[in-house]
């Protein structure tokens, strides 16, 4: 073999080694130090799916607690009866396996079940309707991805005429409006996100919008706050500097009572804390801020004077006892002052949840105590103990007065038959 053929040979073999060493160092061959693989589309958009579920905080009503996650069986009580949530796991038999992404958006979109019967309001479909085809298709496939679970639904227990769903159509014509969300002209990107999340899958108008004898509400007094029905809390007015209006917080506040549970101006408990637990907690920063956003700039009713602190109206027999209560429970937390320890332990002087027109919170919390959720930037929190069992209806009637018009607040005072009637409402 001549000289120039072994240099030719040689040139072919490096040509070659070196072609198949870039082909096996090629990205996709490269080692990932045991890094997980890139996810597919399909898993991508379940994982999406799994997002969007807990920003509309599906598994609050669908689960019963300690029970399988999705599978329904919880009775949620109205004025008009029991309803009992449906199984929405991909079981074939018993829940939405047999559903197409067509059905489950229509489901979502319009109120009516893949067989045709409309839903009940319970149901915030007059909220999900604004959730748009892509991210309903997500939700759908991330439920059809999770454990099929048969347990049969239960009938509804609503007295007459309520049961008849054909009366829908009557609340459906007064209250629901169909539509998917349209971004605003003129806004920023981050305040129509924020749009998108607390009018729609969040659907928090359903408990800050007083809902009238029909179970409906109306538009135009939308997160004005109202008495959330056969939960005896009161989810106050989103649109009132006095109540929750939030034009005097920040946004980094706002994020952190939504996101955290706590924030230096509050605490969320009750039905709220329940939200923060099983939603908000989960979301990303971007999307809390955009909330807050949205939230932060809603338009304050507020037209009437402020009212005057009615300290002066009191008995001071009332005062005193109030003043004896405070001192024994609740100063070593709340200060002196009522300055509290933020965030903590919340400040009660200037504190608008405490001076709100209707006193059911406070009295419920001096009841029940109450307990914000542990969350994944506050895992331990802070609790207040109840007292139900420590003092009696006048002895509340008199420390909720107390701190609603000590210190410079202006709320009014407490009687002890308020107390009582949330008092029957008590857990034996």
């Amino acid at each position: 073999m001549s000289r120039k053929v072994r240099v030719l040979l040689i040139l072919i073999a490096l040509a070659l080694a070196a072609v198949a060493t870039l082909y096996f160092l090629r990205p996709g061959f490269l080692p990932k130090n045991g890094a997980a693989h890139e996810a597919n589309a399909s898993t991508q958009v379940i994982n999406k799916g799994e997002y969007l579920a807990r920003a509309g905080d599906c598994v609050a009503c669908h689960t019963v607690p300690n029970g399988p996650v999705f599978a329904g069986g919880r009775a949620m009580a109205t004025p008009f009866g029991n309803l009992y949530v449906p199984n929405i796991t991909p079981d074939d038999d018993t829940g939405i396996g047999l559903w197409t992404a067509d059905e489950f958006y229509r489901m979502m979109h319009t109120g009516v079940s893949r067989d045709g019967k409309l839903l009940y309001p319970a149901m915030p479909f007059a909220s999900y309707t604004q959730v748009t085809r892509a991210d309903s298709d997500a939700i759908y496939a991330y439920l059809m991805s999770v454990t099929p679970v048969r347990q049969k639904n239960r009938e509804h227990a609503l007295r007459f005429p309520f049961n008849n769903r054909e009366l829908l159509i009557g609340w459906r014509t007064l209250y629901f409006k169909e539509g998917e969300f349209e971004p605003v002209a003129g806004r920023s990107a981050e305040w129509n996100r924020g749009a998108y999340l607390v009018r729609g899958l969040g659907h928090c108008a359903m408990c800050h919008t007083a809902v009238n004898a029909l179970g409906g509400s109306s538009e135009s007094t939308a997160f004005e706050g109202g008495m959330i029905p056969n939960q005896n809390w009161y989810a106050p007015s989103l649109t009132s500097n006095r109540e929750a209006g939030l034009g005097h917080w920040s946004i980094e506040e706002i994020s952190d009572l939504l996101q955290v549970g706590v924030s230096k101006r509050g605490t969320v408990y009750g039905p709220m804390a329940e939200v923060v637990y099983n939603s908000l907690q989960y979301m990303t920063d971007e999307d809390i801020r955009a909330m807050a956003v949205y939230l932060k700039a809603l338009p304050q009713k507020d037209s009437a004077p402020p009212p005057t602190s009615q300290a002066r109206l009191i008995a001071p027999e009332v005062m005193e006892l109030g003043r004896t209560v405070y001192t024994a429970q609740c100063a070593m937390c709340h200060g002196d002052a009522g300055k509290g320890q933020p965030p903590s332990f919340p400040i009660l002087a200037g504190n608008q949840s405490i001076t709100m027109d209707t006193p059911v919170n406070p009295i419920r919390m001096v009841l029940n105590g109450g307990y914000p959720p542990g969350t994944q930037k506050n895992p331990r929190p802070h609790g207040m103990p109840p007292f139900s069992h420590i003092l009696n209806d006048d002895e509340v009637a008199a420390v909720v007065t107390y701190i609603r018009v000590a210190w410079g607040n202006n709320g009014t005072p407490v009687t002890a038959p308020q107390v009582s009637d949330l008092r029957k409402l008590l857990p034996e």
